[in-house]
């Protein structure tokens, strides 16, 4: 269910990182290489990015497959950004909600993605969700599961918890009001990148010169591509990364 892939680092275009690299996000959109659940991500994709002196992040996002986005290959080849969030879509519900369903989300500073799926949606996360201010609820951008694990880390996030923390919290509620979902998680806000292993693949590379990718697999053959292990948090800044276990929920 899904690729995504967030990046920090000196200005870089935005082929350069999704289009250009031999296993690309591109690619992946068609021939995943790690993919454990879904073989084509061709209900959507996204792209956010920051430009200098603005900290609120432009998107782009479409309903249909990367690939066939003629507009894309434009976008990608001029624009340039020190920090980006990309996904491709697999939906778990096809069809649904189009382009308003495609990550990356955004509020203020913040992008977010989520590869996976939760189990037992839309009901079992009912108690959940009726704990969220019910403005959260009305404003969700889409009716899809992500949307609903966004809006629960963003909850969070207003509350002054730490990107990491509040993305390990969320995974915590989602995992016990919904055993065998899938809860890769990706945040960002142009500075830093905090993410979750949890159901699917997830590699981060780091250096040389400030440089970070964290993506839900490799996008070339460098060796300093690293996995990171299942129930993991990770978080990053331009030049250090930090993996914490996740604790499974209680029975």
């Amino acid at each position: 269910m899904c690729r995504h892939l967030a990046f920090l680092g000196p200005a870089e275009a935005l082929g350069a990182l999704l289009v250009e690299p031999a296993h690309s996000l591109f690619r992946q959109s068609w021939a995943p290489r790690r993919q454990r659940y879904g073989t084509v991500n061709a209900d959507g994709f996204g792209v956010g990015w920051y430009a200098d002196g603005d900290p609120v992040p432009a998107r782009y996002r479409r309903a249909g497959p990367i690939w066939a986005d003629a507009s894309f290959a434009d976008l990608a080849r001029v624009v340039r950004s020190t920090a980006v969030l990309a996904a491709v879509r697999d939906a778990t519900v096809a069809g649904a909600d189009g382009e308003a369903a495609a990550a990356p989300f955004a509020a203020g500073p913040w992008l977010f993605s989520h590869n996976g799926a939760v189990s037992g949606w839309p009901g079992s996360l009912a108690p959940l969700a009726a704990a969220l201010p019910p403005a959260d609820l009305l404003g969700l951008e889409a009716r899809c599961d992500s949307a609903l694990v966004w809006a629960l880390v963003q909850d969070r996030l207003r509350r002054g918890a730490p990107a990491p923390e509040a993305l390990a919290d969320t995974v915590a509620d989602v995992a016990a009001a919904a055993p065998g979902s899938r809860l890769n998680l990706l945040l960002t806000d142009g500075a830093t990148i905090a993410a979750t292993a949890w159901g699917d693949t997830l590699w981060y590379r780091s250096g040389p010169g400030r440089r970070t990718v964290v993506a839900s697999e490799p996008y070339d053959d460098d060796p300093r591509w690293r996995e990171v292990p299942d129930r993991t948090l990770l978080a990053a800044g331009p030049s250090d990364i930090l993996l914490t276990p996740l604790k499974e929920p209680p029975e």
